[in-house]
């Protein structure tokens, strides 16, 4: 097989390439139309990670579909963040994923079917991790390699968690640190440490299985992923659909290791910046580095969850029996003049 770099048939990289949420907003405002479905619990209307269904016993339907453009060189490891990627959006809804079809964009004058064949086996590969099949899907040919997963998944009613449906107090969590898309930008350019690089595929590859027992959980309000938005972008989506506002610690969030080298040497995606300009205006406290971290866009990002305040106890005992050491890094309040505010250290 040719020796190649998927990320420079790109002009973009993982959820780097999403839409900034200002025009995305445009987009959906001129997209609304007429029509009442009254067992779609979830649709566009909250900006929320999947669509939901249900079926009229208790059980729901989640559909989602999420692709995008290579964000690492090693098509077996694109194959497996495209994946990981898009089945969190059913563990973020508090689902089970139930199966999987493929999306495929391939130049095929520039790029061999065996280099394709390559990212589907790393996407059977995290679809069998997941416990689900790879059952079909389509392809195209296109100018840049594309690639993602439409899924569907399952969940009781009770057990459903949207992003607009946080209380006030609620402590926040982050289940993976963020600054991958600093760090991939930085190995595209041929500017990253390797041991960056392998802990940011790390985080990347690691399954939001998690979000399926936080569903089963009363005390957790709410729950997202944080992806291309960044997490200020994804925080803002709570606290706007709750009707709340947030204040947090930057230095209690999870962050990749040496996030500072890269902040330092002003290595960011260029859609760091498009999201700042999104949602400047709704934020107070942000500093030179928390600018470039918190707003840099995600790729197969951690889960953020909104825990009752009255049970911070129970939530640390959870999380410590899974393996994950983290602490709160801020809480949710009553809806203030800026909606999230970044406490001086």
């Amino acid at each position: 097989m040719q020796d190649i770099k998927l990320t420079q048939y790109s002009h973009g990289s993982g959820c780097g390439c999403k839409i900034a949420p200002a025009v995305l907003e445009k987009i959906l405002q001129q997209g609304k139309g007429p029509g009442f479905f009254p067992y779609l619990l979830v649709g566009n209307e909250s900006k929320d990670d999947a669509a939901v269904y249900e079926l009229g016993d208790g059980n729901c339907i989640i559909s989602t579909t999420d692709f995008f453009m290579p964000i690492v060189d090693d098509p077996y490891t694109f194959g497996e963040i495209a994946s990981v990627n898009a089945i969190s959006d059913v563990y973020a809804m508090g689902g089970t994923p139930m199966m999987a079809l493929a999306i495929l964009g391939w130049p095929v004058d520039k790029l061999s079917a065996e280099i394709a064949g390559q990212v589907l086996q790393g996407s059977r590969t995290i679809c069998e991790r997941a416990g689900i099949p790879l059952a079909g899907g389509h392809s195209i040919d296109s100018p840049e390699p594309i690639f993602g997963l439409a899924v569907t998944g399952t969940v009781r009613k009770e057990h459903l968690r949207q992003n607009n449906t946080a209380k006030a107090g609620d402590y926040l969590f982050l289940t993976k640190p963020i600054g991958v898309g600093m760090v991939a930008t930085a190995q595209k350019r041929g500017l990253a440490l390797p041991d960056d690089m392998h802990e940011a595929v790390q985080v990347m590859t690691q399954l939001n299985t998690l979000g399926a027992e936080l569903g089963k959980l009363d005390f957790v309000h709410a729950l997202t992923d944080v992806t291309g938005f960044g997490l200020l972008g994804h925080l803002l989506e709570v606290c706007e659909g709750s009707g709340l506002s947030a204040e947090i610690s930057y230095s209690k969030i999870p962050k990749l290791s040496n996030l500072s080298h890269y902040a330092s040497s002003m290595i960011y995606p260029d859609n760091t910046m498009r999201n700042w300009q999104s949602y400047d205006s709704k934020v107070k406290g942000i500093g030179a580095e928390s600018l470039l971290t918190l707003c840099d866009p995600q790729t197969s990002g951690g889960l953020l969850i909104c825990v009752d305040a009255n049970n911070l106890d129970t939530m640390m005992k959870f999380l410590n029996k899974h393996g994950m050491m983290i602490e709160s890094f801020g809480r949710l309040t009553a809806q203030q003049p800026s909606a999230i505010t970044i406490l001086p250290e």
